[in-house]
Order: structure tokens, then C-alpha cells, then sequence
């Protein structure tokens, strides 16, 4: 196997998951990594494992080398399993190494996998000297669990990041730069993955990510390296860290989404017919049928469009189900500074979207606006659908 540096006698070891396309209902289109890294000095310290049945490709990279057995330290900045699914592995290895982890690192390692491994605790502020090198460790609880931490070397000023700043992408590159390098062309690729991670597992906690941030800065802490434990390792960190502030702060562009689903069309019609509304008015805007979008892709959408149009057809008193059901993802994903719209159309009854206003007020947000059409649209529902796509244009514009 080809070693791969990031510095002096620091190692990625981790494994290249080619064929996943679903992380716990998050698509994966382009598979995804799971990061491991090791750092050789007088002691030999591990940060992280792989998922459960990558064990062997991790420890054959550590062969190449060093002997794994000569492994003094395993530092577990998370205990989710496609982080430490295959600590015992390891442990089996090397049975006296020490475990370091923060104080519910450690609880949910036992937990999980019950061994009676020598433990270390950690809080923010902590180091762990292995020669001439320091491993400096600062708490992140709820980024995105309540056990996690990142570790930072601090004589080569790289931060092993945890699920911070991470992607869902297989790549035979390593290195942020390098994915498109081979072909001969730019493209946005890391960025865009990094984009749909952050929507889909780390947008609720933007409050957090930015006092984080804040704390970093404060320590004085210099980085130069940022290695997540998905995807690309980031020899530009400027460039997601300016990322992952924008988006923490709720940050968008002068972008529209219409989503909806609809039953015998007359729902889509009113969406088609907002997004001419919007597209007239020189605003961007995208139409997005919740059976005919992956809902994870949905998400990476949001995460920087200021307006969000939600259509439902009415179906038992109350909206179609693949509407409810996004919505109960997308609210508990917290978005930030959106302007939210909702419209549908019924039949000898209404509700569908009155359902819709609820779960948005229930959830802390309310619709600027609201649009209903009993059975097909007609000449009149059809301008009020466009005037409806024009103020909102008009309100993105001017917020």
C-alpha cells in the first residue's frame, strides 16, 4: 500500500468505503472514507479506528509502517461506530495501550464494546507529550455527540478534526487539492460534499460550531492541516473554516427552493407556476419533487437558499406523507434565517397546508405566506401563484 504523509512521521491509516450509498438515510453517492491517523515519535499514538470490517485494510496501512503492536496510545475522538468500530481490533493487538477519550469517550466505549481497557480522560486543555511531539485536546460536546473532542499536534499545527469540516467521498486522493488534479480540470467536488455533510448532520448545532471557533482562536492555536475523519484532508484550511462560519451563521444566497410533492398535478402546476413567479424576477430558484430528490441533496439545497416554498397536495385532512416526513427531517435539522412560504391544493377539503403552517409554528418558524387552490388551477390561481413567486423574488432580494 502507498504511504500517505501529512507530516514528518504523521500518517493517514484509514480505509476507502468504495460502495456505500447510505450513511444512516444520508446518501452517498460517492462513497465515503474512514480516517485514522498515525503519529510516530518516541510513543506511537493511533487517533481514531475505521468502521467494523475495515479493521484489516487499517492495520495492513500501519504494517507498512510501523508494527502495530508497538502502539502506545489510542486516542478516540468519538465513539460512533464508523469511528471506533474497530477499536477492539486493535485492543486485541495491543491490550495495554491506553485508551484516551474524553469522560463520555470513555463511558460510551465501555458501553459499547465492554472491554476492560487501560483508560485515559480527557477535557480541553489536556496534552499527552510522545516525544517531540504533543497531542493537545479540546472538548466539542454535541459536535455532533456528547463524547466528542478533536486532537491538535501542535509542533506541525495540524488538527485531526473529528466529524468537523468532514465529506462523504471515496477518492484514490488524499488531499483536498488533489481530486480533480488528475483529470486536468477545477471543480467543486470537496466543497460540494462538505456542504451536504454539514446540512445533513451538523447544520443544528451552527450556535456551537461558531463558539468553538471562537474558543480556538482564543487558545491561539495555529492551523495549517485540518484532517477530518471523512473525506479529503484539507491542506487549505482557510478555505472550510470560512465555509463552516458562513454556514454556522446562517449565511445564504439570493436562491428560492420550491419543494413539493403532488398527486394528480395540480399541486405541481401552482409550484411550476411560483417558480416563473421567481425566475422572472431575475432571482435563482429550483423546483424539487420530495419523490423525485434524494432528500439529503434537498437539505445541501437549503443550507444556503434564503427562501424555501413548501406545496402539498391535501390527502385525509392533512398533508401528503413524503411532505410530512420531510419536514419532520428538515425542522429537526434546524435551519437558520429562512423565509419559509407554504401553498397546495385539496379538493372538498382543505388542511394540507394548514398542517404545514403547524409543523413550521411548532417548530419556531411561520410562513410569510400562504396559497390554497380547490381542485385545478384556474386563469386567476395561476397569477396569484406568480405574484406569489414575485413577492417572494422581491423579499430575498431586499433581505
Amino acid at each position: 500500500m502507498t504511504k500517505v504523509q501529512l507530516v514528518d512521521n504523521v500518517y493517514w491509516v484509514g480505509a476507502v468505503d468504495w460502495n456505500l450509498r447510505d450513511f444512516h438515510g444520508y446518501t452517498t453517492p460517492r462513497g465515503a472514507t474512514y480516517n485514522a491517523y498515525l503519529i510516530i515519535d518516541e510513543k506511537i499514538a493511533l487517533v481514531d479506528t475505521v468502521k467494523h470490517g475495515f479493521a484489516g485494510e487499517m492495520i495492513e496501512r500501519i504494517r507498512e509502517i510501523v508494527d502495530p503492536s508497538k502502539i502506545d496510545y489510542v486516542v478516540s475522538n468519538h465513539v460512533e461506530m464508523d469511528h471506533s468500530g474497530s477499536l477492539p481490533d486493535i485492543m486485541d493487538i495491543v491490550p495495554n495501550a491506553e485508551v484516551v477519550a474524553t469522560e463520555k469517550g470513555v463511558e460510551g466505549l465501555k458501553r459499547h464494546y465492554g472491554g476492560s481497557w487501560f483508560t485515559r480522560t480527557v477535557k480541553t486543555g489536556d496534552e499527552l507529550s510522545i516525544g517531540k511531539k504533543t497531542l493537545s485536546f479540546i472538548s466539542t460536546p454535541m459536535l455532533h455527540w456528547p463524547d466528542n473532542m478533536v486532537t491538535y499536534l501542535k509542533e506541525d499545527r495540524v488538527l485531526l478534526s473529528n466529524d468537523a469540516f468532514g465529506q462523504h467521498l471515496a477518492s484514490s486522493s488524499r488531499f483536498d487539492g488533489d481530486v480533480c488534479a488528475l483529470m486536468g480540470y477545477e471543480c467543486d467536488t470537496v466543497m460540494e460534499e462538505a456542504a451536504k455533510y454539514y446540512a445533513n448532520i451538523l447544520m443544528p448545532f451552527g450556535n456551537i460550531i461558531l463558539k468553538k471557533l471562537e474558543e480556538i482562536q482564543k487558545l491561539g492555536i495555529k492551523i495549517d492541516i485540518i484532517a477530518p475523519s471523512h473525506g479529503m484532508i484539507w491542506r487549505k484550511p482557510d478555505t472550510i473554516i470560512n465555509a463552516y462560519l458562513n454556514w454556522a451563521k446562517g449565511v445564504t444566497k439570493q436562491k428560492v427552493l420550491v419543494i413539493y410533492d403532488t398527486m394528480w398535478n395540480s399541486t405541481e402546476m401552482m409550484a411550476k407556476e411560483i417558480l416563473e413567479g421567481v425566475a422572472g424576477s431575475g432571482v435563482d430558484v429550483s423546483l424539487l419533487h420530495l419523490r423525485k430528490n434524494d432528500w439529503s441533496e434537498i437539505v445541501r439545497e437549503v443550507l444556503e437558499a434564503k427562501a424555501i416554498i413548501i406545496g402539498s397536495p391535501t390527502l385525509n385532512n392533512g398533508m401528503f406523507p413524503t411532505v410530512g416526513g420531510f419536514l419532520t427531517y428538515l425542522t429537526g435539522l434546524h435551519p437558520k434565517d429562512k423565509i419559509w412560504v407554504t401553498f397546495g391544493s385539496y379538493g372538498w377539503a382543505g388542511g394540507g397546508v394548514r398542517k404545514i403552517n403547524e409543523v413550521l409554528v411548532s417548530s419556531g418558524y411561520e410562513a410569510s405566506d400562504s396559497l390554497e387552490v380547490k381542485f385545478r388551477p384556474d386563469t386567476e390561481d395561476f397569477e396569484k401563484c406568480y405574484a406569489l413567486g414575485q413577492k417572494i423574488a422581491s423579499l430575498v432580494k431586499n433581505g
